[in-house]
């Protein structure tokens, strides 16, 4: 069986058109969440449901899908990350034609619509975190870090698009997006197969046991900083979807603003996400002080754009602070993204990637409800969220650490701190 091996790939470069198939899928995949936004107030309207229960259709996509990835990421580690990440987008695009029949049948069935998203969140597992384990894989130093920034940029781009083809697609009906999911993954699925060169395996994979070990020995030594890499991520993530939700719902009740208006609204803190990600991506490369400080520069930019939400009850001031989040958002991931992928070895990339993605998933699923539930509360709401931000900050401050790669005398991959380990860098 195929599948990623512990010595770097010497194999020839990825093409132009490797790079665009493994970009479209994190795109494809962030379709599945933005896209819904402009329409979760039509939907509880249609099926007469509540705004919390609305809510569920973004949650339980998100929960299922970080539930799901880290087997999605053992699973590449042992047979290969195409075959994981083709299985899935074809699960993916099947739960997306179910949730098209289960909004149609019988006048619509809401309890078939979650169970259709469930399906989705499973399939959505082992696209796009797999996707970047893969560009970890095939990209070596500071190529690594740019081509991880064009996916994140490509991941942001889909948040910019997706409210905008949710708005238009929905001026069909409001189901109609559901079932563009299959015409989008089955291409993606094809295109992957015949373009992506996955490295090839050097090694037969590790017993389950020894791989085991090999996993709890990198979070003895490096669990410190990583544990923090993913706090940030989760953190992030879930402040991004919060306010979105919260600024999709604000539109519609307070300005009346819906259609395709409110989805170009929508994409301004997300092209902020995008351009930024690009940018940060290609100007860090490898390089660990400028990684950590554009991860504490955004905190703290979200942190003063979060803090600043309920003192205004205007529109251009949310989406002001929005756009903000977006920046932050755009400095973190990037980074987040490399320095992850780049302190693992390839036989254990897979796990840990997906432990990242997967946190990451949470916080996009707690993002909508929770905000769902305190938006009637904004000061609560948002002084909490900047606080919670704030020891985020301090706790990057103090353990984000630069990580090195060695070999051991048995082959397998070693996780240690430089000789200055016990200061952050």
């Amino acid at each position: 069986m195929a599948q990623a091996s512990t010595v770097e790939s010497k194999d020839r470069a990825p093409t132009l058109w490797a790079l665009i198939t493994l970009s479209f899928i994190p795109f494809i995949m962030v379709l599945g969440n933005s896209m819904l936004i402009p329409v979760l107030p039509t939907v509880g309207k249609v099926l007469n449901v509540t705004s919390f229960q609305v809510s569920l259709l973004i949650t339980l996509f998100s929960i299922p899908a970080a539930i799901v990835i880290p087997l999605a990421g053992i699973l590449s580690d042992r047979v290969g990350r195409k075959k994981v990440v083709i299985l899935c987008l074809l699960l993916y695009g099947l739960g997306g034609l179910l949730a098209g029949f289960s909004s149609i049948w019988k006048g619509g069935s809401f309890t078939l619509l979650l169970a259709s998203r469930i399906i989705q969140g499973i399939g959505a597992a082992g696209t796009a975190p797999i996707a970047m384990v893969l560009v970890g894989d095939l990209y070596k130093k500071q190529n690594r870090s740019k081509a991880l920034g064009i996916i994140e940029a490509s991941n942001a781009m889909g948040k910019v698009l997706s409210p905008i083809l949710g708005s238009l697609i929905a001026m069909i009906t409001w189901y109609a997006m559901f079932f563009a999911f299959p015409l989008l993954c089955v291409p993606a699925a094809v295109a992957l197969w015949k373009l992506v060169d996955e490295p090839a395996a050097k090694e037969k994979p590790q017993p389950l046991s020894e791989y085991k070990q090999h996993i709890i020995k990198i979070f003895h030594r490096q669990g410190k900083w990583m544990s923090v890499a993913f706090l940030a991520g989760a953190i992030i993530m879930f402040t991004m979807f919060g306010v979105l939700f919260y600024l999709s719902d604000f539109l519609e009740k307070i300005y009346k603003i819906d259609g395709m208006f409110k989805g170009v609204i929508l994409a301004i803190p997300l092209l902020a996400l995008c351009m930024t990600a690009y940018l940060s991506g290609s100007h860090v490369k490898e390089k660990t002080n400028k990684m950590k400080k554009f991860i504490l520069i955004g905190l703290v930019l979200a942190t003063l754009s979060v803090a600043a939400v309920p003192w205004f009850k205007n529109v251009y001031w949310l989406v002001g602070c929005s756009f903000f989040i977006g920046i932050g958002s755009g400095l973190i991931l990037p980074c987040l993204n490399t320095l992850i992928t780049s302190a693992i070895g390839l036989q254990e990339r897979g796990i840990i990637t997906a432990l990242y993605n997967s946190v990451r998933f949470f916080g996009v699923a707690l993002g909508p409800p929770v905000f769902s539930s305190l938006s009637n509360r904004p000061f609560p709401l948002f002084i909490g969220l900047g606080i919670m931000l704030i020891i985020t900050f301090f706790l990057a401050l103090i353990f984000i650490r630069r990580p090195q790669r060695l070999k051991g005398k048995d082959g397998q991959s070693r996780l240690l701190l430089r000789k200055k380990r016990l200061s952050p860098v």
